[in-house]
């Protein structure tokens, strides 16, 4: 009995909190720096960064939206040709190392390309194009220096509160953007 009335205090709590947004950024920001940035920048983030780049540069909104639809199709498919290489390979395994190093603070990453893309993420994303949400256009659309933290909402897929932590990836020769990085934190570290 004890849990449910847990989520509840947390659901008031949230509620509360909702009014003030942006309440917890400061701390998101510390935990961004303290805890992400160093491994978000290392070398096997900005290869497959900029190899998708080279890939998808040329991609146009419709095949962008091809991809998307496909992706979408395959979520829950025995046919997950798009997303299986998303999911797998040494760039989502380091993804999913570093999530686990966190501890449980860290629920979910994506790393995302020039065009909002899926390149690397812990796990199957709802859709492979972020480039229409926040998460890229807050951040890769804006320069090399930003930062977009969401809410603390209540996600149902896992059944917890969370907040995304997005920011732009730069190339460390040049500075210039080249992708964008979410990282979803739990929650309840934040409140």
């Amino acid at each position: 009995m004890a849990r449910p009335i847990a989520k509840l205090t947390a659901l008031f709590v949230l509620a509360a909190s909702t009014a003030q947004a942006g309440e917890f950024d400061t701390q998101m920001a510390a935990y961004l720096d303290s805890s992400v940035r160093g491994w978000a920048s290392d070398p096997i983030i900005i290869q497959a960064i900029t190899a998708q780049n080279a890939t998808t540069a040329s991609f146009d909104q419709a095949q962008i939206d091809g991809l998307d639809t496909s992706w979408r199709a395959q979520v829950g498919s025995s046919d997950a040709s798009l997303i299986e290489p998303v999911i797998t390979g040494p760039v989502a395994d380091f993804l999913r190392a570093n999530m686990a190093a966190a501890g449980g603070k860290i629920t979910e990453i994506i790393l995302m390309d020039a065009k909002g893309l899926n390149v690397a993420a812990s796990g199957v994303t709802s859709d492979y194009w972020q480039g229409d949400e926040a998460k890229h256009a807050d951040t890769f659309g804006v320069g090399p220096d930003a930062v977009h933290f969401g809410d603390i909402e209540f996600d149902e897929s896992s059944q917890r509160y969370q907040a995304q932590i997005s920011f732009t990836i730069t190339d460390p020769a040049s500075g210039a953007p080249i992708g964008a990085m979410t990282v979803a934190v739990e929650g309840e570290a934040f409140m």
